[in-house]
């Protein structure tokens, strides 16, 4: 595909400040500061202090369970090949703003759509053109990335990021959280940005900072409520502050990718009395009712997970 050519200067309607419409970008998010308290608060203390699942044991065994029924997960290296692309890899790419855009694109979307999304990105504006992305018109973003669904929203949002990145820090980079110990320090940097909340930051430390962190997507989520690992009130949100702190670090990984694929290949753990699981056996055998518990992880529905997380704006709704 030929690269599009930019105007150096963007068509009146598109004038602002970077040559963005402010009409097209939604002003800063109201809840910024309401989910980086929420991460300030969890940081150290899960939502649920008094709820004690899952042990380091519990994790464990059905880290082995998984591992056995789909063989083990090792950690990738982030891909530094010339075609490597963030939205199909989960952001396992080195450089973080491109981890981090690759996970946007992922949101709310098929990893076909969302791969197909960021190879048009990149034949547009060129691979981590940072700064053509930024200053294009809004439109020409959303045109580039349409396959990918949400496309406008996505847009504003991946614009936004850029632009505030380099007010914040003079450049389009994002390499220096590599170098910062803490992770929730380095979660709390990404989460400041609109549009990055709690499970898109912890991808891209996961997947391409290394750390360990535990991502709570759609099917870790419901498998999670399956097991009984968080309470039946607790919104996407609230698991993954309770589970990153329940979970044993070396686990991290290896448990993420394990329950997403276990999520979308096994149909038994979605039926009440029906279809073979791996993981209703294991609740059998510690004598949970499987039907109660298929019943309650039936109820994790992407209306739910919206509604949970839009003050923290995860996905975009």
């Amino acid at each position: 595909m030929v690269k599009r050519k930019l105007s150096p200067t963007p068509p009146p309607s598109f004038k602002a400040e970077s040559g963005v419409s402010s009409a097209l970008i939604p002003p800063s998010s109201p809840h910024k500061a309401k989910k980086l308290k929420l991460h300030d608060d969890y940081a150290t203390t899960s939502p649920f202090p008094d709820f004690p699942p899952p042990t380091s044991s519990d994790a464990r065994r059905v880290h082995d369970l998984l591992t056995a029924a789909h063989g083990p997960r090792v950690r990738r290296t982030p891909d530094a090949s010339s075609n490597a692309n963030s939205a199909k890899t989960c952001g396992s790419v080195p450089n973080v703003i491109e981890s981090l855009i690759g996970t946007i694109l992922s949101q709310n979307t098929s990893g076909k759509n969302s791969s197909g999304a960021k190879r048009s990105l990149d034949a547009a504006f060129g691979r981590n053109n940072f700064a053509a992305i930024a200053d294009a018109p809004t439109s020409a973003v959303a045109d580039a990335i349409r396959s990918g669904g949400l496309a406008n929203k996505k847009a504003a949002t991946i614009q936004r990021v850029l632009r505030d990145i380099k007010a914040k820090h003079g450049s389009y980079s994002l390499q220096h959280l590599a170098d910062v110990p803490a992770d929730a320090d380095v979660m709390r940097e990404l989460m400041a940005y609109d549009g990055v909340g709690p499970k898109t930051a912890s991808c891209v430390l996961l997947f391409c900072l290394g750390r360990e962190s535990f991502a709570v997507d759609t099917h870790v989520f419901r498998l999670s409520k399956l097991l009984g690992w968080v309470p039946p009130k607790a919104d996407r949100v609230q698991t993954q502050a309770h589970l990153d702190l329940r979970i044993p670090g070396d686990l991290k990984y290896g448990l993420h990718v394990l329950m997403i694929e276990h999520g979308r290949r096994c149909t038994g753990c979605k039926t009440k009395g029906k279809g073979s699981c791996i993981l209703k056996t294991y609740l059998k055998e510690r004598g949970r009712d499987v039907d109660e518990a298929v019943e309650e992880a039936a109820t994790v529905k992407v209306g739910v997970i919206v509604k949970a997380e839009a003050a923290v704006k995860d996905e975009l709704p």
